[in-house]
């Protein structure tokens, strides 16, 4: 399998683009064709989560040997790092939806499940090359403490995250900023996370400074997420059809609601689709940070500015500028790379892009549709689910299982995809329940522990310097 760019030209096989990140002319990587599941879906019914990673990935990464891959998946989805046993647990939570527990892991938030496999298809494939990685990253909560807790103590990796000051909760940045190993270090840049994505993106677009420095990119601008994440959408759907009789299983559709920010995890949800899962809809729900959702419901793609990026009750949705929306538009655009391209021109140039005549295929053909809710949407969506059946949801999965309520339909299941768990957020939990959520003793101690990070400002210069004092070469 080959990957090209977005924006024209052939980058290389499924090793390169882990390291590689973006594309030497600014685009993402793609592969050449989208390769199809055709009949594997009931071959693959038996499997362990670690397992159908290693199917599902092997589509991708071609000229990784099976046994070598599988040994890869089998460290990442190791039981011992999950609190369930089954990796990602299905939950009935009422009005016709299912929650899909992604939250099992190291840092109880979604990214684990990708971040997991990159910490250790990275190692495989440095130890292959003996080269290293100074991975450079931003982060709008749960990204960063999912990079740092794969790549931690890796001897040919280092980690330069970026996060916005001030725009994180108290956990988010204990889970960060308590690391004290020599190959992790937390930046926090003064701005909101749309300013520390820009800082990654022009550093990894000086091709110069990116070779000099070994740059690369765990965010989900990197493919190896992208394709990691496609597997949790197979098993929910093996999960939810396990019970049903195996003559009514063949096109089956279920809808997935995806709470949504940089657009990663909804476009591992396309990309399933497209390779033959039977998806109906996929719902992307944004908080009140809601480009993705005018976009999708008008075509025009108006991304805001700093200044008018909100810090919300969600804060991992507080991204404004969603890098992955360019593979979307690929495929939008015929997989066309100059129409891609200027797209993105005219982006740079008078800072929005209009595609309202394609807008009517959004749904018809690519199964999106969209939603916003509001912090009272998101109390509201707390305090009735832990009503109705004691199931506490995190502020951003509140946001996705409020905005597919719309979109319930008889006989087609709603598996809302979970962000994180709530402990994460017990600000909010608190203000939607009345009550004060009592830390453990784990968490106290998480929250109490001395934190270690690096304050600076929006200034890329700064953030040179510091990766030229401390990369690894």
């Amino acid at each position: 399998m080959q990957y090209i760019s977005t924006r024209g030209g052939t980058i290389g096989h499924y090793s390169d683009i882990l390291v590689e990140g973006l594309a030497p002319n600014g685009g993402l990587a793609v592969p050449e064709r989208m390769p199809q599941i055709g009949g594997d879906l009931e071959r693959w019914r038996s499997l362990s989560y670690a397992e159908l990673a290693t199917e599902v990935i092997g589509l991708f990464a071609t000229e990784i040997p099976s046994d070598d891959l599988a040994r890869l998946c089998h460290a990442a989805y190791d039981p011992a790092k999950y609190a369930s046993d089954r990796a990602v647990p299905l939950t009935d939570i009422g009005d016709g939806m299912t929650l899909v527990g992604l939250s099992e892991g190291p840092t109880l938030a979604f990214k684990d499940m990708a971040m997991q496999f990159l910490g250790e298809a990275l190692e495989y494939v440095l130890a292959t090359s003996g080269d290293v990685l100074n991975v450079l990253g931003a982060t709008s909560g749960d990204t960063g403490s999912a990079a740092e807790h794969a790549l931690r103590g890796r001897d040919r990796i280092s980690v330069f995250m970026l996060s916005p000051q001030g725009r994180m909760s108290p956990f988010q940045r204990a889970q960060m900023y308590s690391l004290h190993d020599d190959n992790i270090h937390n930046i926090a840049v003064e701005g909101v996370f749309d300013d520390c994505q820009h800082l990654v993106k022009s550093l990894a677009e000086d091709l110069a400074f990116k070779r000099e420095h070994h740059i690369g990119a765990v965010n989900s601008i990197n493919f190896g997420r992208i394709s990691a994440q496609i597997v949790y959408y197979a098993w929910a759907w093996l999960r939810v059809t396990d019970d049903m009789p195996a003559e009514k299983r063949d096109g089956f559709e279920v809808s997935f609601a995806v709470p949504s920010g940089n657009f990663g995890n909804i476009l591992s949800g396309l990309y399933a689709r497209l390779m033959g899962l039977p998806v109906r809809k996929l719902v992307l729900a944004t908080n009140e940070n809601n480009v993705l959702d005018e976009f999708f419901r008008t075509g025009r793609y108006r991304p805001r500015s700093a200044a008018d990026t909100l810090a919300t009750s969600s804060p991992s949705m507080d991204v404004s500028r969603a890098s992955n929306l360019e593979r979307f538009v690929f495929d939008l655009l015929g997989r066309d790379p100059e129409r891609t391209a200027a797209a993105w021109a005219a982006l740079a140039a008078e800072g929005e892009f209009d595609l309202s005549s394609e807008q009517e295929r959004f749904a018809d053909e690519f199964g999106i549709v969209s939603g916003t809710s509001s912090h009272q949407d998101r109390l509201d969506t707390i305090r009735a689910f832990a009503k109705s059946n004691g199931v506490v949801l995190d502020p951003h999965t509140a946001d996705g299982a409020k905005v597919a309520r719309d979109h319930v339909e008889p006989g087609v299941p709603m598996l809302v995809l979970e962000t994180a768990k709530p402990e994460k957020f017990s600000d909010t939990i608190s203000e939607a329940l009345g009550s004060p959520v009592e830390p453990d003793a784990e968490t106290q101690a998480l929250l109490d522990a001395p934190q270690r990070v690096t304050k600076l400002p929006n200034d890329e210069r700064r953030l040179r310097d510091l990766i030229e004092e401390l990369a690894l070469r």
